[in-house]
This record gives C-alpha cells, structure tokens and sequence, in this order.
C-alpha cells in the first residue's frame, strides 16, 4: 500500500472486482491505482508518471498477496514453458522527483521534456500503430524544443524531430522511470536461449485479484449456509478466523 493510507478491506476489494469484470485494461488499471490510493481523485490518479502508477500497483500487489511472485512464460525459440519466483520488492521503483524534468541534447537540438503521464499514455495509445503513439507521447511530453536555438512548437515536432533524436527522448525516459516498462530476460533451461518477457501488473495482479475474489465468494457461500451469517458479517472475520469456521464446517 501506498505510504500514509488505509488498507483497503475484503469488502471493498470485492466491490472493484466485481466493477473491474466489465472493465477493459486501462480502465482496470485506474480501478487498481484507485484501490491503492484510496481517497485520490481521478484527475490526480491520471496526472501522476507511468511508472509511479506501476510502483503503486506492486506495493498494492506486495499488501495484499505478499512478496513472492510467480511468473509463467515460454521460451521464443523452443517453446518450453517456462516457471520461475520474482521478489515483488526488487520491483515497482518509483520515479525520483528530480527526474521528471529532462533534457536531451542531439544534432542542433534542444529539447526538454517531462515523464509521460498515465493520461499521456492513454492519449498516444488513441493514435494507431506505434509510431504514431511514440511521436504524439513526443510531443505531449515536451516542454521546450529548440532548433538551431529557434524555438519549435511541441505540435510541429513529430515532423521536423530526427528519428535519433526521438530515439534519445525514449531513451532516457526509459532510465530515469524504469518501473514503466518491466521486461524481463529469461534463459530456458532446455535450449539455453533468452526470451524477453514484458511484466504487466495490471494484467497479473487482475488476475490474482479474480481467483481471491472467486475462492472468498465460494467462502461466504459455505458459511452463510452453514450459519446463516450476512455476507458483511463474514467479510469483517479475519481471513485466519474465516478459514476456521471453514474447517469446522467440513469437520461436522
């Protein structure tokens, strides 16, 4: 959980779930970034940096299910499937404060910028293929732009800016917010070649959340037959307490 706020309870991690189904990922993402920052706006949830949300969600993902994460892939040359542990804590590295604000410096250019934000993100994944969302992520982000010290309009960029030099923008956003995009290199043990696997914790922690959700629905259906508790009356027992009465229901 996020530094300073409440744990978020049973009762209102089923309520995100249950409005998550219909949900597709992005607006998944904005459920989960809600649940862990409870009480932050929209706006504010939007405005922050792609990989601080993506901090926030590991931390979410660490309070809930603990530190160890268990990663399935398969390998791109031989397709053996592939099973290994992660350490949920080396991951979800927040921004510094200080790197939001950055410059590159290439053939004549000038050009600074700041971290994408998730509302940045969302914007350019509205543009198409690829390299239109790059050059609009290019020229959303940009504060100032300089050519040859003549000043250029962030709108005019994704025609006069050399691919290098966008290439470079990528590049030390990329560094200074590694958390934004997690890929991760995994040796098969079979054929001994690396795969790349791209890390999406909306998509992973979604899916953790979803089989909670089912096995805790499958627990209050069990108890509420067994003693005719209100389903609000079971959520409040402690996950320890709740796995009691179960066991002395499949006792008697």
């Amino acid at each position: 959980m996020i530094p300073g706020t409440a744990p978020v309870g049973p009762a209102e991690l089923l309520a995100a779930w249950e409005a998550g189904l219909a949900l597709g990922a992005a607006e998944r993402s904005l459920l989960l970034h809600r649940a862990a920052r409870p009480g932050a706006g929209t706006d504010d949830l939007l405005s922050v940096p792609v990989g601080e949300r993506e901090a926030d969600l590991y931390a979410l993902r660490r309070s809930l299910f603990g530190e160890r994460m268990q990663v399935r892939t398969e390998c791109g040359a031989c397709g053996e499937a592939m099973e290994f542990d992660l350490d949920a804590g080396t991951l979800g590295t927040r921004p510094a404060a200080g790197d939001r604000l950055l410059r590159v410096a290439e053939d004549g250019w000038v050009v600074e910028f700041r971290l994408p934000t998730v509302a940045d993100l969302a914007a350019a994944g509205a543009a198409g293929d690829s390299g239109a969302a790059r050059r609009r992520l290019v020229a959303g982000c940009t504060v100032r732009a300089l050519r040859g010290g003549e000043p250029v309009a962030p709108q005019r960029l994704a025609a006069l800016l050399p691919d290098r030099v966008e290439r470079l923008i990528a590049e030390k956003a990329a560094e200074a917010d590694p958390t934004a995009d997690v890929t991760l290199n995994v040796t098969c043990p079979e054929c001994g070649e690396a795969t790349p696997a791209e890390l999406d914790i909306t998509s992973y922690l979604w899916t953790e959340l979803d089989s909670w959700a089912r096995d805790l629905l499958l627990d209050v259906h069990l108890l509420a037959t067994a003693y005719g508790w209100r389903e609000t009356d079971i959520l409040a027992l402690s996950p320890l307490r709740r796995r009691y009465y179960l066991e002395l229901c499949t006792d008697g």
